[in-house]
């Protein structure tokens, strides 16, 4: 009897096995260019998701077999125009967001950036001196959400703990264990705890719900639209949204500064900084979005450092679609991530990995350049944070560049400043940049960025 189940469990396991591989070898992404293994498993990419290297491992596929890539059995990365058109066209193309997104929610409820389908999202028609990158971006982004309720964590200790519980998360692990088997989690969420943290925000909550209570919130901000009537959103929805920009304007603005200002202080970039404060110190009473020179400064940056460089998953729509020349069944996963889209393109990106602002500035393949640059994302569902990102990169970089000159810390290293994955956004292995600030005038002061 033994011998029997024994047998009908060998028979069934090789009929099992024979089956996934003939479904894997038939697939229409066999036609897709990839490493063979990702026919057949989505381990690996998940082995370089869980060690932060999510990113650059895709770029490596990207570089090796060009702008269309199978990176597993059921997902699909493109770094071409066409891609990011068919993807994330504004026109309602019905690539809606993967379950992904479910890891974003705040306090159960669908935020404008968790909304899966397109329809659903339309809300909107010495250590002594420091100077904080992201204390920067958190008062910054509180400020267009809810003043006069906003963050001071500049000057403020307890509001800069508040940033660095949101900005500085250690979750990446636990939330893709969470992604990948949800039900497996919650069984054992408490031990994984242990290991891998899950992310907790209490402060930042007290501070979102308390300002979200408040009713004369000044007239621009988001708080004060969302208690339209017409948007019909309780307390708890106003909040979500509020801590669902909240950490998404810290991470962004900080990080990318961050990337950005540690480039022109290497002397590889030394010029572009000098560059820089020519143009600050030769136009005192120039507005800041009227400086070509900062602007290509900012754009570099960003197109080298993107604040969000990875991944942006959607699923291809019911009877499936063409990509970029690659019939794609509907409901595989697809997506572009920033940071290749910006570099495998060498005919509008020449030497990619050069950081070079003056490319911004060439008359020709300016339009090319604008629609391959993918920093904000694409289309109707875009970064709406956008301008206020912008907005806050140059003002911060012309104050700092008319006063100061940057240059490396000693204590600094290379490895500290390598790109480390988080959930969807990226920050230095570290989590420090410390830069040295010396005045125009010759004073110097140590400075902690970060």
């Amino acid at each position: 009897m033994i011998s029997l189940n024994v047998h009908f469990l060998a028979v069934a396991g090789l009929f099992l096995g024979g089956w996934y591989i003939w479904k894997c070898v038939s697939s229409p992404l066999r036609t897709l260019p990839g490493p063979k293994i990702s026919l057949f498993t989505s381990l690996v990419l998940k082995y370089h998701e869980f060690r932060a290297l999510r990113t650059r491992y895709i770029h490596q596929l990207h570089l090796r077999y060009g702008p269309v890539v199978r990176i597993a059995p059921q997902e699909a990365s493109f770094a071409s125009l066409e891609g990011i058109k068919e993807i994330y066209g504004s026109g309602g193309s019905g690539y809606d967001k993967t379950e992904f997104y479910d890891l974003f929610q705040v306090y159960g409820r669908r935020t404008m950036f968790t909304t899966l389908d397109k329809e659903s999202s339309d809300l909107e028609d010495s250590p002594k001196d420091a100077l904080g990158l992201h204390d920067y971006a958190f008062d910054g982004v509180t400020h267009q959400l809810f003043h006069p309720y906003g963050s001071d964590s500049l000057r403020n200790p307890q509001d800069e703990d508040i940033m660095k519980q949101v900005a500085f998360d250690d979750s990446l692990q636990n939330r893709l264990v969470q992604y990948y088997s949800p039900l497996f989690h919650k069984i054992i969420r408490h031990v994984l705890s242990i290991f891998a943290k899950p992310r907790q925000t209490p402060l930042a909550d007290s501070l979102v719900l308390s300002a979200t209570k408040e009713t004369d919130p000044a007239r621009f901000t988001l708080l004060s639209r969302m208690q339209d009537k017409a948007y019909n959103m309780n307390h708890i929805d106003m909040a979500a949204e509020c801590l669902d920009h909240m950490a998404a304007g810290i991470d962004t603005t900080g990080d990318g500064l961050c990337f950005l200002m540690w480039e022109i202080s290497q002397p590889r970039s030394f010029h572009v900084q000098r560059r820089l404060q020519e143009e600050l110190l030769s136009n005192p009473d120039v507005s800041f979005d009227r400086l070509p020179y900062l602007d290509a400064v900012v754009l570099e940056g960003l197109r080298c450092f993107p604040a969000i460089p990875m991944s942006l998953p959607r699923y291809v729509p019911r009877g499936g679609r063409t990509i970029d020349g690659y019939f794609i069944p509907e409901h595989i996963i697809v997506s572009t991530q920033a940071y290749s889209a910006h570099r495998i393109d060498q005919e509008v990106f020449p030497q990619p990995d050069l950081f070079n602002p003056e490319r911004w500035l060439e008359g020709k393949g300016e339009l090319d350049r604008k629609r391959l640059f993918f920093a904000f994302a694409s289309g109707g569902r875009g970064c709406i944070g956008k301008h206020l990102a912008l907005a806050e990169m140059k003002i911060l970089l012309r104050d700092m560049y008319s006063c100061f000159t940057t240059f490396p810390d000693g204590s600094m290293v290379d490895e500290d400043m390598e790109m480390s994955d988080q959930l969807i956004s990226s920050q230095p292995r570290s989590k420090k940049c410390l830069l040295k600030l010396e005045l125009i005038a010759k004073n110097s002061h140590n400075v902690k960025m970060g």
